[in-house]
């Protein structure tokens, strides 16, 4: 059995790591509600915007439609998987990593693939395997419409250019603090809606052409797609960090508890050991 300062040593450390993980729970905690709003708000009006792109896109001509809905022989891929740039959020971003190779094998076997990866902990594993063209870690620092825009900006021209025939995106959905669905969604080339259930296909009024219509809301939507799938990372981040959190405080309470309680048997059976010392040396000295 360990001495008592050893066990003392180990209650202070551990209770030194539940006051960190404490700590930090109630940090990612405060985080996640603004994160939360944020991407609640933002879900029903980038879904409508995505729902009135694919339905117009339905309705135009294969001569008269965009290039960024221009669907192509598939050779060459790339995709953005977005991750975050700290750990100590349990499986958030093991998953992200599982989920995009999962997606490759499934998919895109036998393809090129390139890489886009938005967060650190994406980039330092799959670089090893795939060819990863950019990692902008530095975007969740300043988490901007603005600063996302430069990034599908570069999606959308490496796309029209040929350079890539599909991209898709690769994020952690955010359901609630507990859980966190892995997500992958097609960025480009835009999906269309359904052309054979007439019956739900709104009745637009155009003004001016549909083709313009569709030539400025094509960016917009792109852009509003790609934000929220980080808004959803990052709010997932946070939820996922506050439950690992959470954990780890309740694991490190139960270990103190038992230590405490090894501490008092150890303690107790020295004080026990003394005395059967004392009282044999009494003894010892009355015979």
């Amino acid at each position: 059995m360990a001495n008592l300062k050893e066990i003392r040593n180990r209650i202070s450390s551990v209770s030194s790591t539940m006051q960190i993980t404490s700590a930090m729970k109630m940090v990612s905690a405060a985080k996640l509600k603004k994160a939360q709003d944020a991407i609640t708000a933002m879900r029903p009006y980038s879904d409508k915007l995505t729902e009135l792109l694919q339905n117009l896109s339905a309705t135009l001509d294969a001569d008269s439609g965009s290039k960024l809905a221009e669907n192509r022989e598939i050779n060459k891929v790339l995709i953005v998987a977005i991750s975050s740039n700290r750990g100590l959020a349990g499986a958030f971003n093991s998953n992200i990593i599982k989920g995009a190779n999962a997606h490759i094998k499934a998919n895109y076997a036998g393809k090129e693939v390139h890489l886009v990866t938005l967060g650190k902990k994406a980039d330092a594993i799959l670089s090893k395997s795939f060819k990863v063209v950019t990692n902008d870690n530095a975007i969740f620092d300043d988490l901007t419409f603005d600063n996302v825009s430069v990034i599908a900006e570069e999606l959308m021209d490496s796309f029209e250019v040929g350079e890539y025939d599909r991209i898709d995106i690769i994020y952690n959905k955010f359901k609630n603090a507990a859980t966190q669905i892995v997500t992958t969604e097609q960025f480009l080339p835009i999906v269309a809606a359904v052309k054979d259930v007439p019956t739900t296909t709104p009745d637009y009024i155009f003004e001016p052409s549909k083709e313009e219509i569709v030539e400025g809301l094509i960016p917009k939507a792109l852009k509003t797609q790609l934000f929220k799938g980080i808004r959803d990372s990052v709010a997932s981040e946070h939820g996922a960090r506050m439950t690992a959190m959470h954990k780890a405080t309740d694991n490190a309470t139960e270990l103190r508890d038992a230590l405490k309680l090894q501490y008092n048997k150890a303690r107790q059976a020295a004080i026990t050991n003394e005395i059967l010392e004392i009282v044999g040396g009494a003894e010892a000295l009355n015979n």
